[in-house]
């Protein structure tokens, strides 16, 4: 794994998201999940939404908000991302940062790794899975990200407090730690 590779890295963590999402049921589809204002069907919507994202910002458009999406409406985004991020240039092409500024497509698609390795464990916790983190994902994702983004998120509402772990704590709870999770 190439740790500076954003599509790489978005790959592997979406592979492992999408595999979370499709093991829900139905019925858990109202359930609560770590995120205190969504519910599964609101954080899958959410993780839907992040490949609609650079989908349209690889376009040059907004995306659109909609909901009851499904683990297909995820695949079919993610299989789509996987040829059009590695056009060239469009890791280059500009884009609207969900915190409002401008940044390269590259660092949307390094954001939304983060995103999906977070909500990976947000959905497994909500929904009884297993919810261990590539390891190597996730010190990748603390390199890139720890400690500068939490706070730019919290100082927006997009991130929740941090949660105080113990020193010996893993890597992972570190992380879910430092994005407001309590691991």
């Amino acid at each position: 794994m190439s740790a500076d590779d954003p599509v790489v890295l978005f790959e592997r963590a979406t592979a492992r998201a999408a595999a979370v999402m499709a093991a829900v049921e139905p019925d858990q589809l109202d359930g609560p999940t770590p995120c205190a204002d969504w519910d599964v069907q609101q954080l899958i919507d959410h993780m839907v939404g992040s490949t609609d994202y650079l989908l349209a910002a690889l376009a040059g458009e907004a995306p659109l908000e909609v909901s009851g999406r499904t683990v297909v409406d995820y695949r079919r985004g993610l299989e789509r991302l996987s040829s059009d991020l590695r056009a060239p240039g469009n890791l280059d092409l500009m884009c609207t940062s969900p915190l409002g500024f401008e940044w390269p497509v590259g660092q949307a698609v390094a954001g939304t790794f983060m995103d999906a390795l977070i909500h990976t464990w947000d959905l497994a916790t909500a929904t009884g899975q297993d919810a261990t983190l590539d390891p190597e994902l996730v010190d990748a994702c603390s390199a890139m990200f720890l400690p500068d983004m939490p706070e730019r998120g919290r100082a927006s509402g997009l991130v929740g407090p941090a949660v105080e772990v113990a020193v010996d704590a893993s890597a992972q709870a570190r992380l879910l730690a430092a994005m407001g999770r309590r691991p």
